[in-house]
């Protein structure tokens, strides 16, 4: 008997309920979870053959384990800080961390520190795809050792079908020494002029002189990625084009190229067609940017080969210099690609965040590093807790310190970052939550970068630049020219505290970042918590309630919080300061010199006077400067063109 429409409206919500049970259950049949179980250990490595030293292992093993899930997997690592005397956290470079930012592992920004003994779990869902990598985000931690790759495989990408295989590969500058025995120096009155500490070596999948083995005529998936904490590196396969099809996570209409420049966290995948023959192995080249180097010493190869291996019985050649320069070389520019997914430019901007990068002396005498004179510092609480117990004064920026810099953006805002940059260095920016539209940039990769390096800095103008592009290319780390500046825009459409800072650990380390708070209000009514972050908290004495000062009575009274060093008196320079602290040096050893003169029955011979001479030569020779194909030449014994 047919039914009435009363009963029809009956079964109705019952048969709603049945259909969304079964796509519920359905989506959980085919969801997975994939779990790492990580043991923060203390090993011993020696990746460049020349020193063996303690590395941050996983589980006891060094190199750490590559990250890989599927695009949809719920991500699950449980980290349990074995190092005994070292804070420990992760934060997963280029996960957006959408309705997550308790996942996003800057300590005092979205975490406490994990101290030695506790335990901490890190769980979301990853719904991007594309090459990340993930490292440490606690006080210098990650240069040694502690990062590594993250995939993201994705079976619907639009390349998919076209290639066979895919490898991973990782560049990354390398240390002799931990980075807390190099730091004190680094940030200290004897370094005013802030340089950076020199590495060591340069690796290639945390080793050298190694192959990746191919097959001919066969296509393959390349992902490259900077672990670095410092230094930029070019990347060329000799007598080889490929085709960039992804930067950062975002997918690139397919682009040739023949090289490539990866400063630190930046991260490629491309396509490589191997050559139909098997009669030769081709150099892999990978050259570290020496502009970086305020020194290059002379045992310091700047250049290394590995080898894309056709045939294991054939040579393995050395890779043939033809500049004598890192900075010959002619990357492709990052800014002229486009998105696959045509994301068109996003309207004229709700709030324009102006800023300028600034290298300084500080009253202690060290070198920082400022966004519009601000040398971002730490808050005594973490600013997403100081979000979550401000309730309605957590649109005030007041409350999460001066010197974090706090920036609040409203929900859904169109935002724009210019950046302009008053050094002569480059620095690769980096904005946690969000992959970002590059509308501009000067000078651009290529000849014409170091245009602007020695002369006045060249601001933004807004009256007067180039015309963005219709398809802005999208990325999470983006260079700053020398000099020069670049524009940015992205969307306020991620509730949470995002780090927007260079990527160049020694920098960050000086103070160069900004914290965007967005959308606190959602941010309140969005995250949830878990205990053990809170407990982790406890374990450590940190607090996670209260303002950037831990006040819990008065959210706008910052007395007591953390503060920049102040400033020098007017008048002080860094070549005054230098020459303050070697006169006191020289001072000194004049005194002790007067002292073991006589004290002592000093007989002067000939061959004293050799030593001292052979001595000026050998620091004479330390002190030059080695180019790209000098520092090959003296570590290789092929010819240098």
């Amino acid at each position: 008997m047919p039914l009435n429409n009363s009963q029809k409206m009956a079964i109705l919500p019952h048969t709603v309920l049945f259909v969304a049970m079964v796509l519920l259950f359905s989506g959980y049949s085919t969801a997975k979870t994939v779990t790492y179980d990580f043991n923060l250990t203390w090993v011993t490595a020696n990746p460049d053959g020349l020193m063996e030293r303690k590395v941050i292992g996983v589980n006891n093993q060094w190199p750490l384990p590559i990250i890989e899930v599927e695009k949809g997997n719920q991500l699950v690592v449980n980290l349990h800080n074995g190092l005994g005397d070292k804070n420990a956290s992760i934060h997963f470079h280029g996960m957006y961390q959408n309705g997550t930012n308790e996942m996003d592992g800057p300590i005092m920004v979205t975490q406490c520190p994990i101290p030695p003994g506790a335990d901490f779990v890190y769980n979301f869902t990853v719904n991007q795809n594309g090459t990340y990598w993930y490292h440490c985000h606690a006080d210098y931690c990650y240069p040694d050792g502690y990062r590594q790759a993250l995939i993201v495989h994705d079976t619907e990408s639009y390349f998919y079908d076209q290639y066979e295989e895919e490898f991973t590969v990782t560049m990354s500058d390398w240390y002799h020494e931990l980075i807390e025995g190099i730091a004190p120096d680094f940030l200290s009155v004897y370094n005013p002029t802030g340089a950076e500490p020199i590495p060591q070596a340069f690796l290639f999948n945390d080793t050298l002189n190694s192959n990746i083995m191919v097959k001919p005529n066969t296509t393959y998936l390349i992902r490259l990625i900077n672990i670095g904490a410092f230094v930029a590196q070019y990347f060329y396969i000799e007598d080889h084009t490929f085709t960039i099809v992804e930067i950062d996570g975002i997918y690139t209409e397919p682009t040739e190229a023949d090289t490539l420049y990866l400063a630190a966290a930046q991260r490629y995948a491309i396509l490589l067609t191997t050559k139909n023959t098997m009669d030769k192995n081709y150099p892999i080249v990978t050259v570290a940017d020496s502009a970086l180097l305020d020194g290059i010493p002379s045992d310091l190869k700047l250049n290394q080969t590995n080898w894309l291996q056709y045939n294991a019985d054939a040579d393995h050649p050395q890779a043939v210099m033809t500049v004598d320069d890192a900075t010959q070389l002619n990357p492709f520019d990052d800014i002229t690609l486009t998105p696959h997914d045509r994301m068109p430019l996003l309207p004229e901007p709700d709030y324009t965040l102006q800023l300028s990068v600034n290298m300084e002396n500080l009253a202690n005498g060290a070198g920082y590093a400022l966004l519009n004179n601000i040398s971002y510092t730490a808050a005594k609480v973490p600013t997403i807790f100081s979000v979550m117990s401000s309730g309605d004064l957590s649109t005030n920026s007041l409350v999460y310190g001066e010197f974090t810099h706090p920036i609040v953006l409203e929900h859904n805002d169109v935002v724009q970052v210019i950046l302009n940059n008053n050094d002569g260095g480059s620095h690769p920016f980096h904005l946690h939550g969000h992959a970002f539209q590059v509308i501009d940039r000067a000078p651009a990769y290529g000849a014409t970068f170091y245009d602007y390096a020695d002369g006045d800095p060249v601001p933004y103008d807004e009256a007067n630049h180039t015309a963005f592009p219709q398809y802005p290319a999208r990325r999470d780390v983006l260079v700053l020219p020398p000099q020069g500046y670049f524009v940015i825009r992205f969307v306020a459409d991620n509730p949470g505290a995002w780090m927007f800072h260079c990527h160049i650990d020694w920098h960050l380390s000086q103070g160069l970042g900004l914290l965007f708070i967005e959308a606190p209000t959602q941010m309140q009514e969005r995250l949830n918590i878990p205990q053990n972050h809170y407990d982790v908290c406890k374990a450590g004495g940190i607090p996670t309630e209260g303002n950037a000062a831990a006040n819990t009575e008065d959210y706008l009274d910052l007395k007591g919080q953390n503060k920049q060093v102040g400033w020098l008196p007017a008048g002080f320079t860094a070549r005054g300061i230098v020459a303050l602290v070697f006169s006191c040096v020289s001072a000194v050893v004049g005194i002790i010199f007067l002292v073991v003169y006589g004290l002592s029955d000093l007989k002067f011979k000939g061959e004293e006077s050799d030593g001292a001479a052979e001595t000026s030569e050998v620091a004479g020779k330390s002190a030059g400067k080695t180019t790209v194909a000098e520092a090959s030449r003296e570590n290789s014994n092929e010819e240098i063109k």
